[in-house]
């Protein structure tokens, strides 16, 4: 008999073990969260986001504090990292959390739960890269990037094109917006241009209308014409994607005019009309 019990509570240790190993950190994540929302968002983060980013003044007020939210989770859970000698400072990941949650307003994902860590340059960095050419062949050479984002848990930037970005905040470039919108895409598997949509029956339109406008791109870079969206998003559905995010928050109007259909699945997917702004 003893020895039932002994098994039994054995058994009984191991269900709240594994229950706690599944549910814990959602909870206490949670819990943290709730903790974060009674505190008041810092005055000197007030002011790294007048300074140095224009586009939230342009915000909703509800949209403000649904960022603020944002920023102050970010901050406290996603680990930063400086590079090359950068001295990550609070300026550092306040800019950079908040332009990234502008890609989670209304949404209820998580907080980019991929994502393990940002890594922090001082500027542009080089990284080496294996290709295959025109012809087939595997050559090696280099590649000097403002961001990167990796499937698996991290996120790279160039401080010095985070500012740029925030800085100006209509010209359609904005390497966080870019780097987190392949973040949202990996989150359903490689980045392919098709992140996570929630019901089955979005991805068909999704597929035709992004498909078409990544064509569209593709034939006007070919024809050397000038375009809206970045040539770069000509390379693959993945760039086309993070590229046309960058257009869609940052010139709505010049999107929605010359592409309503790409424009309307995006505020479709990001739950958001910077039209509206």
């Amino acid at each position: 008999m003893r020895q039932v019990v002994l098994a039994l509570a054995l058994i009984a240790g191991l269900v709240l073990a594994v229950a706690a190993w599944l549910w814990g950190p959602p909870v206490w994540a949670a819990q943290r969260r709730a903790r974060l929302r009674r505190q008041p968002f810092p005055a000197a983060w007030r002011e790294v986001l007048r300074e140095r980013w224009p586009y939230f003044a342009q915000l909703p007020p509800d949209l403000q504090l649904q960022l603020k939210e944002h920023i102050k989770a970010f901050v406290a859970e996603k680990p930063f990292i400086g590079c090359n000698g950068l001295e990550v400072t609070e300026e550092m990941r306040v800019l950079i959390a908040a332009q990234a949650s502008l890609l989670l307003l209304n949404r209820r994902a998580g907080l980019f739960n991929g994502l393990r860590q940002v890594l922090v340059y001082p500027g542009a960095f080089v990284v080496d890269r294996v290709q295959n050419d025109a012809a087939g062949l595997v050559r090696e050479g280099r590649q000097v990037l403002l961001g990167e984002s990796w499937q698996r848990g991290q996120v790279v930037l160039s401080w010095d094109d985070v500012l740029a970005g925030a800085a100006d905040p209509a010209d359609g470039r904005n390497v966080v917006i870019h780097e987190f919108a392949h973040q949202l895409d990996q989150e359903s598997g490689a980045a392919n241009g098709a992140p996570f949509l929630g019901r089955r029956d979005r991805y068909a339109r999704w597929a035709a209308t992004l498909g078409a406008a990544f064509a569209r791109l593709q034939r006007q870079v070919a024809l050397g014409e000038p375009t809206l969206i970045d040539a770069y998003g000509a390379t693959s559905p993945a760039e086309f994607f993070a590229v046309a995010s960058e257009v869609f928050f940052e010139q709505p109007r010049a999107l929605a005019a010359e592409q309503p259909a790409l424009f309307a699945e995006l505020a479709g997917f990001y739950r958001v009309d910077p039209l509206s702004w």
